[in-house]
């Protein structure tokens, strides 16, 4: 499996030899130094161009940074309505284990990019010194907030609300609407609790990461084992344990 090094000096030579390229930046956990490197990890690199359908005619060009096993195109699929306007993506897992999330963003968007960051940003070439102000990575936009009382209350609401429509769907062996309910409402609510628990005992300043996927390393062993048990598939993720 390739390097990160070697992962990050193929992305930046590609795009100093191409004169189309003109930034290049990488987003989301490799630009995270609050997470733990893995080889898992996706690449998430933006490629600001001049010339966006000269690169969409053909994937030819895709071919240098190795062998895939599948690509997706999401801005190219009408099952999926594309979600970026004029941005272009291809997520690309390789032979290697790498996966490359590579996006191509028109030139005159580079404003709009940074405005709307979510902090997670490291420029890794600047041939025209487009971006002006110094761009330091952070993942403040996805620390534990404090809750406001009205949040506290609103968040106990929902929780018991629809709590009983899991009770109903199960009165009536309706299992997937029961599981509908329970993942999508009941226990993002529980998480959130949990999360704002740890945030009132350790302060709100860092994260707990995507879906919660830290909240173990801040939890009493005993809550984390207990929240496991509402897991149908507990069992299973204990035995990989």
């Amino acid at each position: 499996m390739r390097s990160e090094q070697e992962m990050k000096n193929l992305l930046i030579s590609f795009a100093k030899n191409d004169n189309r390229i003109r930034l290049v930046t990488l987003e989301g956990s490799r630009a995270n130094k609050n997470i733990p490197r893995d080889s898992l990890q996706d690449y998430d690199i933006s490629y600001f161009v001049t010339d966006m359908d000269s690169f969409k005619k053909n994937d030819e060009w895709l071919n240098v940074f190795g062998k895939r096993l599948i690509m997706q195109k999401p801005e190219d699929m009408e099952l999926f309505p594309p979600e970026l306007g004029h941005w272009f993506s291809y997520l690309m897992l390789f032979e290697d284990g790498n996966r490359i999330d590579l996006t191509l963003i028109p030139i005159n968007e580079v404003d709009d990019y940074f405005s709307n960051s979510d902090g997670l940003v490291e420029v890794l070439l600047d041939k025209g010194g487009l971006v002006k102000n110094k761009v330091v990575a952070n993942d403040r936009k996805y620390w534990i907030k404090k809750p406001t009382a009205r949040e506290f209350d609103d968040c106990c609401n929902e929780f018991w609300w629809v709590s009983t429509y899991v009770v109903k769907g199960l009165a009536r062996k309706e299992i997937l609407f029961t599981i509908d309910h329970l993942n999508e409402i009941v226990r993002p609510n529980l998480l959130r609790m949990m999360s704002w628990q740890i945030g009132l005992e350790r302060g709100f300043t860092f994260s707990v990461g995507k879906n919660y996927k830290f909240i173990e390393q801040y939890l009493p062993k005993d809550d984390w084992e207990t929240l496991l048990t509402t897991y149908s598939e507990s069992s299973g993720i204990r035995s990989i344990e």
